[in-house]
């Protein structure tokens, strides 16, 4: 099979394209023949300072594509299914950036026959990533469907983002008035189309003084991408038994919080690894991604808020590239290409 590989830490010129035995699934786990393969920072980050294996790391956690195999215990009847793929490389060898992946087969989800392998492929780290945002405050319910974020307000920072953007529309299935702040009027009009309430410039509006407008109560979550940056700013817009929850480090790798104000709201600072969350939390979440995308209510492209940047195998490299230097949408790597 075509796959990308790479047997050392590096920049993108690491990413070798190369012909590799396609992988058999052992006991519990399947082979999913992938149609997509989508790209997070955390690909890139790990791929520059993460050590691979003696025989080399397939990069890329999250994909889309058919189950073509199973192993032992597992039950034949999947294979032929459409299934989106999640952290395919975390602490494994073979990535989503191959025609074959093989992972356990709980990293498996029916894609439904309606949903694309494109939206599939977006899923994994943003959405999941963006549950775990909703959900970690004391106020708000730890599992998200229609109606049960009604009434709550939530604050995007950084609406136009990958997990921004997941945010937003998983908010919104819940029923949560979402208020998205971005940084240019078309990442405005991004935030917008992904279904934001409200939609604050930051960089021409007072982000405090138009959420006081909104919400004179404050917000009950925060999801933030640029805590050090932001921090002031959430601490003056959390609600009591709120949450801001940090997901990204944009802007500094230090935050300062003010303790005295943030203990009259009680308010929760969260840090966010998906990969490291409870395993109850990732239980549910993938449940609750999985129910909005067939409700029909998780979208990708332009009109949904989140254009797709897509690349061929051959040039896996230039995707990472793409996601480092902070392109605006989603980008993803046809593997039939």
């Amino acid at each position: 099979m075509r796959a990308i590989t790479y047997t050392q830490p590096g920049g993108t010129d690491v990413l070798q394209l190369v012909d590799r035995p396609t992988p058999e699934p052992g006991p519990g786990e399947v082979r999913v023949r992938l149609a997509f393969s989508g790209v997070n920072p955390t690909d890139w980050k790990s791929r520059s300072g993460t050590q691979p294996g003696p025989d080399g790391q397939v990069p890329d956690q999250d994909g889309a594509g058919t189950v073509e195999a199973v192993g032992q215990g597992v039950d034949p009847v999947l294979v032929g299914e459409r299934v989106w793929v999640w952290e395919a490389a975390w602490q494994r060898p073979h990535g989503t950036a191959a025609e074959h992946t093989v992972v356990p087969v709980r990293q498996t989800v029916l894609l439904g026959p309606d949903a694309s392998f494109e939206l599939g492929a977006a899923l994994g780290i943003p959405f999941l990533t963006a549950h775990r945002c909703l959900t970690v405050a004391e106020s708000l319910p730890d599992r998200l469907s229609p109606g049960s974020l009604n009434g709550r307000t939530v604050l995007v920072q950084g609406g136009a983002g990958a997990v921004g953007n997941a945010a937003i529309q998983l908010a919104r299935w819940a029923d949560a008035t979402v208020i998205a702040t971005v940084s240019s009027p078309h990442k405005a009009q991004l935030a917008a189309a992904a279904g934001a309430s409200h939609v604050i410039d930051y960089k021409r509006q007072d982000v405090v003084a138009e959420v006081r407008k909104l919400s004179s109560h404050g917000v009950d979550a925060i999801v933030e991408v640029a805590p050090a940056a932001n921090a002031a700013i959430d601490a003056q817009v959390i609600a009591p038994h709120g949450a801001v929850a940090m997901y990204a480090n944009d802007g500094g790798d230090e935050v300062t919080v003010p303790i005295r104000s943030q203990m009259g709201p009680n308010a929760r600072w969260q840090f966010v690894l998906v990969y490291t969350e409870p395993t109850r939390a990732k239980d549910v979440a993938v449940e609750d991604v999985n129910a909005a995308v067939l409700d029909g209510a998780v979208r990708v492209g332009e009109d949904a808020g989140l254009p797709l940047h897509v690349f061929p195998l051959a040039e896996t490299a230039a995707a990472h590239q793409a996601v480092q230097d902070g392109v605006t949408g989603k980008v993803l790597v046809d593997v039939t290409r």
